[in-house]
C-alpha cells in the first residue's frame, strides 16, 4: 500500500523543457486546471442569464461574491470594494483546489497541499498590497512600519520588527493554508490504512475496520470544513493586509 505522502507526488503528464527548466504538465497542473473549469462554469452558469429574481446558481453565485464584499468592507471599508474581484477569485480557486482533492477513487490532487502554489498566490497579494501601497502613498507608505510618539531609540527597533514582519506575510501566508492541507490529507491515509489492516485482522474482520472507517468518515467532514475555513483565512487575511495598503493601518 502506498504511503501516506506519496499521495503529494508531482507526477509528469506531458514532459516538457525550456531554456534547460523543466515546464512538464503535472498532476498538479491538471487539478489546477480542473479547478479552474470548475470555477468558470459555476460563475459562467450563474450569471449567464441574470435576473431581479435570481435562480438557484445566481443565487449562490451572488452569496459568494457578498460574502467576499463584506468581508472588504469590514476589513477594509468601502474602498475595499475595488479590490473585490481580486479576493473574490482567490478566495473561490483556493476553495476548489482544496475541495477537489478529497474526491475519492478518482486519482485526485490537492494543489494547495504544495507550498511552491500557496507560496505563488501569497506572493501575488503581497505584490498586490506593495503596488496598492506606493500608488496611494508613495513613500510616506514607509510609514506603516514607523509607531508614531514613541522613543526614538525604542521606534527603531520596532520599525525594524515590523518590517521583518511585513516581509514574511507571504510566508506564513503560504505555510498556513500549506500546512493544514498535508496535515489533513496524511491523516485521512493513516487512517485509511487502519481500515485495511485492521479490517483483516482476527475472527471478525470487519468489526475491527468499523472503528476507523468510522473515524476516517468523522475526518472526511472535518476536512471539508477546514477546506472551506482556510480559503476563508486566506481571504481574510490577504484582506487585512489590504486595509494596511489602503488605510496605513
Amino acid at each position: 500500500m502506498a504511503g501516506p505522502m506519496e499521495q503529494f507526488a508531482i507526477d509528469p503528464i506531458y514532459p516538457l523543457e525550456a531554456g534547460g527548466y523543466d515546464v512538464s504538465f503535472t498532476n498538479s497542473s491538471l487539478w489546477m486546471l480542473i479547478a479552474l473549469a470548475i470555477v468558470s462554469a459555476f460563475l459562467f452558469v450563474g450569471t449567464r442569464s441574470p435576473k431581479l429574481v435570481p435562480n438557484r446558481w445566481q443565487a449562490a453565485v451572488e452569496y459568494v461574491y457578498d460574502f467576499v464584499r463584506n468581508m472588504l468592507d469590514e476589513n477594509v471599508g468601502p474602498e475595499g470594494r475595488r479590490y473585490a474581484p481580486l479576493i473574490f477569485a482567490i478566495f473561490i480557486f483556493v476553495l476548489a483546489c482544496n475541495l477537489l482533492g478529497l474526491i475519492p477513487w478518482v486519482g485526485a490532487f490537492t494543489p494547495t497541499s504544495h507550498i511552491s502554489v500557496t507560496l505563488g498566490l501569497a506572493f501575488l497579494v503581497f505584490v498586490v498590497v506593495c503596488i496598492v501601497g506606493f500608488a496611494r502613498h508613495g513613500l510616506h507608505f514607509f510609514s506603516l512600519f514607523w509607531p508614531k510618539d514613541t522613543f526614538f531609540p525604542l521606534a527603531l527597533f520596532v520599525a525594524f520588527i515590523e518590517f521583518v514582519s511585513f516581509l514574511s506575510r507571504p510566508f506564513t501566508l503560504a505555510i498556513r493554508l500549506f500546512a493544514n492541507m498535508t496535515a489533513g490529507h496524511v491523516l485521512l491515509k493513516v487512517f485509511g490504512t487502519f481500515v485495511v489492516s485492521l479490517g483483516s485482522f482476527g475472527a471478525l474482520p470487519y468489526v475491527f475496520g468499523i472503528l476507523p472507517l468510522s473515524m476516517n468518515v468523522a475526518l472526511s467532514a472535518l476536512e471539508v470544513l477546514i477546506a472551506v475555513v482556510q480559503a476563508y483565512v486566506f481571504a481574510l487575511l490577504a484582506s487585512i493586509y489590504l486595509n494596511d495598503a489602503v488605510n496605513l493601518h
